[in-house]
């Protein structure tokens, strides 16, 4: 079982940094406001607004900033600023020994799958969640940010898709963006999937891409012993001339045919709108039926 960083209260401080592109202060700035009206306190990365290239701030810069939020001794969560691409360049430069002694919730998605999975490896829950230049874009996701800090319970539902697999599975959730997945294998970062419900998650894909990264969790064996899959938005996805053939889902599907764990599709997380957030590291229950899908957490 992962361990639990401490849920937030009223009055506790949560930090907002930079690890992948720049993002405006402009972008910030209402989230900003949103996690004071939850009653948090709210500390900004010195180099959060710097700029280099695409970048927040050279990789020296965000990896400062990354080092200054896991020493913080009193802050309670760790929001990123926005994706896009960096922090796989940066997490080799990082030390966790204090972040091991005081872990903090850490929140973000997409390119945050690098510092999510260093986690997971830790040991260590993180939530998979919208980042701080999207807290505007959809008021629900965002809440569903605040319930799962302050440690309140929450019940996803939605529809069957005809796709799905039906079956329950109780297990830690563990996973993230599946590009970035394919960027960690083989690394100290890699996915340790055996006996957890694996997420997954991706955006503007070539569809022979996919079946490429997906083969690649199977033939190294990281889709033989889930409890379950889950796979969250496949959005803007491309083809070629002449088509692939498949859909995104399609191609997962293909991927976990000979297996017999429950698979959901259509999960609403990742590069879409109501991106809900989901821990990662804490034990659920998924159940797929004919009729709906649950997610909850024991």
């Amino acid at each position: 079982m992962a361990i639990t960083p401490s849920y937030l209260k009223k009055g506790d401080t949560i930090l907002i940094i930079a690890t992948a592109r720049a993002r405006s202060e402009n972008e910030i700035k209402p989230s900003v406001e949103i996690l004071k009206s939850w009653g948090l306190k709210v500390e900004l990365g010195p180099n959060i607004f710097k700029k280099h290239h695409q970048f927040a701030g050279t990789d020296e810069e965000r990896a400062a900033d990354l080092q200054w939020a896991i020493n913080h001794k009193t802050a309670k969560a760790i929001l990123i600023s926005g994706g896009g691409y960096g922090s796989l360049r940066i997490i080799d430069r990082s030390n966790f020994k204090a972040f091991i002694k005081n872990p903090k919730w850490f929140i973000g998605y997409s390119d945050t799958t690098v510092l999510h999975n260093r986690l997971s490896n830790l040991n260590i829950a993180a939530i998979h969640g919208t980042m701080a230049f999207q807290f505007q874009k959809n008021a629900e996701a965002t809440l569903s940010i605040k319930k799962l800090l302050f440690g309140e319970k929450v019940n996803y539902q939605f529809p069957y898709s005809t796709l799905n697999r039906i079956g329950v599975a109780e297990a830690e959730i563990v996973g993230g963006n599946l590009s970035l997945l394919y960027a960690l294998s083989g690394s100290v970062d890699d996915v340790s999937t055996k006996n957890k419900i694996l997420f997954l998650e991706d955006l503007d894909e070539q569809l022979y891409h996919i079946d490429r990264m997906m083969l690649q969790l199977k033939r190294s064996g990281k889709l033989k012993h889930l409890k379950g899959l889950i796979v969250g938005g496949m959005s803007d996805m491309k083809d070629n001339a002449i088509p692939f053939g498949k859909t995104a889902e399609e191609i997962v599907l293909d991927a976990v045919k000979e297996y017999n764990y429950p698979v959901c599709f259509n999960f609403p997380a990742g590069h879409i709108e109501k991106n809900m957030a989901i821990y990662l590291g804490k034990k659920a229950k998924l159940s797929v039926t004919k009729s709906k899908v649950s997610l909850n957490y024991l």
